[in-house]
């Protein structure tokens, strides 16, 4: 009797309009029959288990560092075309290794403690209500644009001493940005358009600190400064760099976390309902959205070693996908993972991360969307989506829609 045939691995296509919608599917059919799957439209391995992608995030065979590969394998004239880009992006913390990585966080960790991040209550709630101000009598805005940006740009502002005024400009260049950074799969020009935000980013970043040199302001990037010019913790490089990293990071993922988080709730009108019912649940709630349908689907890695996994070989310099989305939905982790539950004790999720690089700014979006959700159920009154099938960012490693019409009132 001739033995049964390997069953074939699920099909995987990151880019099918499908899989960008609604990822949790594909997940599902990876983490049953082949967790630790090569992609090769990605040119790397995918892993979903909860099991493999935690211990990952903090291994030290693997490497933070996608940049240096990624600009060892550009033609010499596409590496020069892209030559802003990379020295940007090289710099920041969450792209490198220790010990630049300790040297970079532990500059950081100062503007990012809890007393910090408590302080800034006040102002989030004063920017909450301004922006609700400004739509409560339209019975309607987009979450997006209308609340879930403008909310954590302005907020990143004022942390970082930049005009609030100049968020449109941050919106475009994050935007930009983020879809190199976020490894979108069906936009060809995403790195031309990505060094020229770095280039225009860089250059804004210079003329605000240099204006800040003349004139500080007391913030988080005058402790920078200060580390630059007087002990030469940081180049001149990095500090830009890092200024960079703060305004894109401090934003991109809050928007989504705030987004998604209001799709899940009005998904699932029990959990809704029990959330206006008892609004102390609600830090417990972001943890629960954060878990479901997370602002981050993937951590990329590098092999600096072979390296193991359920039984398969990933080569040195191989690429390594670590879906933390996909493990946040783990029923080995979660009991009932694919619902929705605010009471839920989902604080093991792997949405900021693990390890070493565990999100610097994981209090602050937090605090930010805990603040949020308080204020938008207790003002709005009734709310429900108000538009057809929201489309989603093609991009693979954040996961966010471009737009959330939300109509309220009643």
């Amino acid at each position: 009797m001739a033995p049964a045939a390997a069953a074939a691995p699920p099909a995987f296509d990151p880019r099918d309009p499908a899989f960008i919608a609604d990822p949790f599917p594909a997940f599902r059919a990876l983490r049953a029959r082949d967790p630790v799957h090569w992609c090769e439209g990605l040119r790397g391995h995918v892993l979903t288990r909860y099991a493999d992608v935690k211990p990952l995030l903090g291994d030290p065979r693997l490497s933070a560092d996608r940049i240096t590969p990624f600009a060892k394998a550009l033609a010499p004239a596409e590496r020069k075309g892209a030559a802003a880009l990379i020295d940007l992006l090289a710099r920041w913390a969450v792209f490198v290794d220790p010990p630049d990585h300790t040297r970079l966080r532990r500059l950081l960790n100062a503007g990012f403690t809890p007393r910090a991040v408590e302080g800034l209550a006040p102002g989030i709630r004063l920017v909450v209500d301004r922006l609700i101000d400004g739509a409560a009598g339209q019975g309607r805005m987009d979450l997006i644009a209308d609340f879930a940006y403008p909310l954590p740009a302005t907020v990143i502002a004022l942390l970082i001493g930049a005009p609030a005024r100049d968020i449109g400009l941050f919106k475009r260049w994050s935007d930009d940005l983020a879809q190199f950074v976020g490894s979108a799969v069906t936009r060809p020009n995403r790195r031309a358009t990505a060094a020229a935000a770095a280039r225009d980013m860089a250059r804004y970043f210079r003329g605000l600190i240099a204006e800040r040199r003349a004139r500080p302001g007391g913030d988080i990037v005058d402790a920078l400064i200060a580390a630059r010019d007087a002990g030469g913790a940081l180049s001149e490089d990095e500090l830009v760099a890092t200024c960079v990293l703060l305004l894109f990071a401090g934003h991109e993922t809050t928007t989504h976390l705030i987004a998604n988080g209001m799709r899940a709730l009005l998904s699932h009108p029990a959990e809704l309902a029990r959330l206006r019912a008892r609004p102390a649940l609600a830090a417990q709630a972001v943890e629960e959205m954060l878990r479901y349908d997370g602002p981050v689907m993937a951590l990329t890695r590098v092999a600096k070693e072979d390296v193991e996994v359920g039984g398969r070989r990933i080569a040195k310099g191989g690429l390594v996908y670590l879906m933390v989305n996909a493990a946040n939905r783990d029923p080995a982790q979660f009991s009932d993972p694919d619902a929705f539950r605010i009471e839920r004790d989902a604080a093991a999720h792997l949405a900021f991360g693990f390890g070493p690089h565990y999100c610097l700014g994981a209090p602050l979006a937090r605090l930010e969307a805990r603040i949020a959700f308080d204020r938008l159920l207790a003002r709005l009154g009734r709310i429900e989506a108000a538009g057809p099938a929201p489309e989603w960012q093609d991009t693979l490693v954040l996961r966010g829609m471009k737009g959330f019409p939300i109509a309220f009132g009643g």
